[in-house]
């Protein structure tokens, strides 16, 4: 269905439409069946007790307990109507969001981390008493012109006056409140951050007495925002009280006026007390927005930043539609190749020409904050080259990275990550596979039998990032994972950091069964062990290719650019070795 998968938060607003329409026309109903109960006390007070007529008093009571029941039931059947609605706009955008939210962590850093929570923010809005009072708000010139039309023209110049006065009170509780409810959204955002930075580093924080100093940091912004969110609730608070005495001060001066002009003989008794129930129910949505209106700023404010996030990352086309079911060659091509990171003034990467073969294991090598992890990132396709581009096989790595179908790339990253699921889980990516394909990969990654004898094997489930495993079994199955599913290409980011000798020789069978089925493989490592695996270099100095070739060739190129008496760099000792 087109209607499925948006790409933006109008087109899941306007798959909806028609939970809106209906909500609006349920809105309408119910407004119309308000009008009961000032209509049954004035014809109580004009007929009932003018005639005396019991039977008439026992009719117009049960009509009107008919039309309260009707009320009733029209009144859940629009909640019902909005929560199916937001329910809706999640089953929509969630997954759409999550995506963004995962291409901008590799990109940006976080910016809209909390993306999820504005999604919930801005569901509950929908389903919430808010936007029931702003489906009752356009109703609102109904009581007005009854009022005037039914009652006395005088009536109804008085509640329009009374309805302008609420609505101007509503524009500057939005003056109010705007700024300091930002400013509460902004500073409370960020203390979720910081305690979440601070759990993902709970073993460094306990192990080196950084918790007094963390908790004083994180008490003061905590602070700040429990005392923005106070001022904004505070004035919040104190509009809604001057509108409800507003609106009670209202509701008893029509009473007044009625009585006056029943007085005059312009109007009939009950009148006097229609006017007051009409005029009540009148400026009610008035008074419900301005007491919900720092929920609605919120809801406005995490609605802005959800386009933001969907505007800055659009949907990626999926694999299937770039190689259909073809295995890619594992040659990498890099095409003038740069990368520009924001507030640096020099370039991270740049002018990068070089091809790898398939089947060659490159060492990627060089001095620190020389590129080596930026170039790693740009050849699996988790950043998008600023200048130039990488392929594989022909195809450019920013099509590949990220589809629902991809399999031509396997990474294993510095820092391991593993998700609270089964080993099994976590080795196919949890895609929908034969276990033999799964145990084929570790296999390779020689962790087959080692995941054998833990206690339900493969279905063994993982703590958090894989807390309940030592280091190097976390290693192992992220090396399984890299390797499933047989990819083109497979990087390997200091990959033997936690292994031990059985685990050396384990990744020294995996890079060459690897190279055997010609694959691909980049090597980051500064291990000497690590270094007779590679049949080539590629040097990287200050952003820019200073070698490519074989260990040799590349050794007699850093010789004879070498200055007299240098030749002991960190490059030429980790070449040498």
């Amino acid at each position: 269905m087109a209607d499925e998968r948006p790409e933006t938060i109008a087109a899941a607003v306007k798959a909806c439409r028609q939970h809106f329409a209906t909500a609006a026309a349920f809105s309408l109903a119910l407004n119309v069946l308000y009008l009961a109960a000032p209509l049954y006390m004035m014809q109580v007070y004009d007929r009932v007790i003018a005639s005396g007529s019991e039977m008439t008093l026992l009719m117009l009571t049960a009509i009107t307990l008919c039309a309260f029941v009707a009320l009733a039931g029209i009144d859940r059947a629009r909640t019902s109507v909005l929560t199916a609605a937001s329910m809706r706009i999640d089953r929509l955008l969630a997954s759409r969001i999550f995506a963004a939210m995962m291409s901008d962590a590799v990109q940006e850093g976080d910016r809209y981390r909390q993306s999820l929570r504005d999604l919930d923010t801005c569901r509950q809005f929908i389903s919430g008493q808010g936007m029931n009072a702003l489906f009752d708000l356009p109703w609102l010139p109904l009581y007005i012109l009854f009022i005037g039309a039914g009652l006395h023209p005088l009536l109804g110049l008085f509640a329009l006056v009374c309805a302008l006065l609420l609505t101007a009170l509503a524009v500057v509780s939005e003056w109010r409140v705007r700024a300091v409810s930002h400013a509460a959204q902004t500073s409370t955002v960020a203390t979720y951050g910081w305690a979440e930075t601070s759990l993902r580093n709970a073993q460094a924080v306990q192990a080196m007495g950084m918790m007094p100093g963390l908790l004083r940091r994180w008490s003061r912004d905590r602070r700040r925002a429990v005392s923005l969110q106070r001022q904004a609730a505070e004035r919040t608070a104190g509009m809604t009280a001057l509108v409800r005495f507003l609106r009670l001060s209202m509701q008893s001066l029509v009473l007044g006026l009625g009585a006056w002009l029943v007085i005059e003989r312009a109007v009939s008794p009950g009148a006097i007390f229609a006017a007051s129930l009409l005029l009540g129910r009148a400026l009610q949505p008035v008074e419900q927005i301005i007491g919900q209106w720092q929920t609605m700023l919120a809801a406005r404010a995490a609605l802005a930043r959800l386009r933001a996030l969907l505007a800055v990352h659009p949907g990626m086309p999926a694999v299937a539609r770039i190689t259909g079911s073809g295995r890619l060659e594992g040659r990498i091509t890099a095409e003038e190749l740069g990368f520009e990171a924001a507030g640096r003034p020099n370039a991270i990467l740049s002018g990068l020409n070089f091809t790898i073969e398939p089947g060659d294991c490159v060492g990627l090598i060089g001095p620190s904050g020389a590129g080596k992890s930026t170039l790693v990132r740009l050849l699996v396709g988790a950043l998008p080259a600023t200048t130039g581009c990488v392929r594989l096989g022909g195809v450019d790595v920013a099509l590949l990275a990220g589809g629902r179908d991809s399999s031509s790339i396997g990474y294993l990253p510095q820092d391991i990550e593993l998700f609270g699921d089964t080993i099994a889980a976590n080795i196919s990516r949890f895609r929908q596979c034969p276990d033999a394909e799964i145990a084929r990969a570790a296999h390779i990654a020689g962790a087959h039998e080692m995941i054998l004898r833990l206690p339900q094997g493969y279905q063994t489930v993982l703590g958090e990032a894989g807390a309940n495993l030592s280091g190097g079994m976390r290693q192992r199955i992220a090396l399984a994972r890299a390797v499933f599913d047989q990819p083109s290409l497979v990087v390997l980011d200091e990959p033997s950091s936690n292994l031990d000798a059985v685990g050396d020789a384990a990744l020294a069978h995996c890079i060459g069964t690897l190279q055997s089925r010609g694959t691909t493989v980049i090597l980051v490592s500064h291990r000497p062990a690590s270094a007779n695996l590679m049949s080539k270099f590629l040097v990287l100095i200050d952003g820019r290719l200073q070698a490519f070739g074989t260990r040799m060739d590349v050794m007699q190129r850093l010789a004879r650019g070498r200055q007299p008496g240098g030749g002991n760099t960190p490059v030429d000792r980790q070449v040498r070795r």
